[in-house]
């Protein structure tokens, strides 16, 4: 399926991108869709920081992403890395106590902090010494009218300034003068849209997920095998690990593993941010199935010849297809996968055990049979087991799908 965000250059008083906003859309109209603030945040996570990552999508600069007060109060934003974004604090968000508690909690997680279309009240002034940038919308705020507010906030060494919405070269010109140290609008660049290929997401298997992972003893092993049952979640799970968010210090060989390493609270906030983003239920297409049933393949083949890699050749199998699902060379695939480097050089092609367990289960898909006997030749096995075993990941991919639909 395809996803789409929209992408509106950040420009500094030289006229060069420093940073991108990042706005989310729901197909080709280049317009906010309607939608509630908290599910476009957590669709924008979902389709674009946990697929091919926020970096890819602004060229490596820094990218404004908006948080209103639901997004805040779900603590959506710890699924982005702070090294890559800038929150972007809606001016819908009411500056309570409550609030700035969040907000101060995200300055100390290291975040860097903006405050959008802003309007200055003396309530703000505790937000104002967390926030590093300050926005003004010139068509609600002229410049002629906030020419006082902007020169008593350019006297705070910690505040930049952006003007946005600059239409005109003649505003351009004056925001400079008055001391803007950014600049987005019309005058520069409309946003422009960006379509990216993604997987479709199970919703009833998202439910289970929920309902396990709510239980007062969370079982990691059931929780992994239904994260098992769905490649775009799987996916999504370990793009998480290695998006930048977590210091991670031991590659991930299995599901199980990249739960264990998240924590209960953290797999309760992961799956809450997948049913925020996903609100429709959606069967899996027939590529997702068989990837499903290649992974159970695999491993059943791994449990007889190389009982130590059964966890590998489970993941070999769940992410052999992920080129074709997204669209992408497999080795922009696999180097935003958290994976030992056998597993990687797997799905890459180069031979090894896994990659032999692989071109196995790709053979007898394909009822090639002297290229599946030449691959068990290299594992030194019999093809006697592999219609039990192509039986038993079947039923196995199958018996998910008559309980879940």
């Amino acid at each position: 399926m395809k996803v789409f965000v929209a992408r509106q250059a950040i420009f500094n008083r030289k006229k060069h991108v420093v940073a991108y906003e990042l706005l989310f859309r729901d197909g080709t109209k280049n317009s906010f869709p309607n939608i509630a603030e908290n599910a476009a945040t957590a669709r924008l996570i979902m389709d674009n920081q946990l697929n091919l990552g926020t970096r890819y999508l602004t060229s490596g600069k820094k990218a404004l992403i908006n948080i209103g007060e639901e997004s805040l109060n779900q603590e959506l934003a710890q699924f982005l890395p702070t090294d890559d974004v800038i929150l972007e604090l809606l001016e819908t968000i009411p500056p309570t106590r409550e609030n700035y508690e969040k907000v101060r909690q995200l300055f100390h997680n290291n975040f860097r902090l903006a405050l959008d279309d802003f309007n200055y009240s003396k309530e703000w002034e505790p937000f104002l010494k967390l926030a590093r940038l300050v926005k003004f919308d010139l068509i609600q705020s002229p410049l002629e009218e906030i020419a006082p507010l902007v020169k008593e906030l350019k006297q705070r060494k910690n505040l930049q300034l952006l003007a946005e919405k600059v239409e005109t070269e003649e505003e351009f010109l004056q925001a400079k003068e008055m001391g803007f140290n950014f600049f987005q609008g019309y005058f520069f660049a409309k946003p422009t849209m960006i379509a990216q290929n993604d997987i479709e997401i199970n919703y009833a298997i998202v439910m289970l997920i929920y309902s396990e992972a709510l239980k007062p003893n969370m079982n990691i092993p059931r929780i992994a095998e239904l994260f098992a049952q769905d490649t775009a979640l799987a996916y999504k799970l370990l793009r998480l690990i290695n998006s930048g968010v977590f210091p991670i210090k031991n590659r991930i060989e299995s599901l199980k593993q990249a739960l264990v390493y998240l924590g209960h609270e953290r797999i309760i906030k992961f799956v809450n941010l997948i049913m925020t983003a996903h609100v429709a239920e959606q069967k899996p297409t027939e590529l997702t199935r068989l990837s499903i049933v290649r992974s159970r393949f695999c491993e059943l083949i791994s449990k007889q010849v190389a009982p130590s890699l059964s966890s590998m050749s489970f993941l070999t199998g769940l992410f052999s297809l992920l080129d074709a699902i997204l669209d992408k060379p497999m080795e922009v695939v696999v180097e935003r996968l958290p994976f030992p480097e056998v597993l990687h050089d797997a799905l890459l092609g180069e031979p090894n055990t896994l990659f032999y367990i692989l071109n196995i289960v790709r053979a007898y898909e394909s009822g090639s049979w002297w290229a599946m006997q030449e691959a068990c030749t290299m594992l030194n096995m019999s093809d006697e087991s592999l219609p039990d075993f192509h039986a038993q990941a079947v039923n196995w991919a199958d018996m998910y799908r008559e309980h879940v639909y």
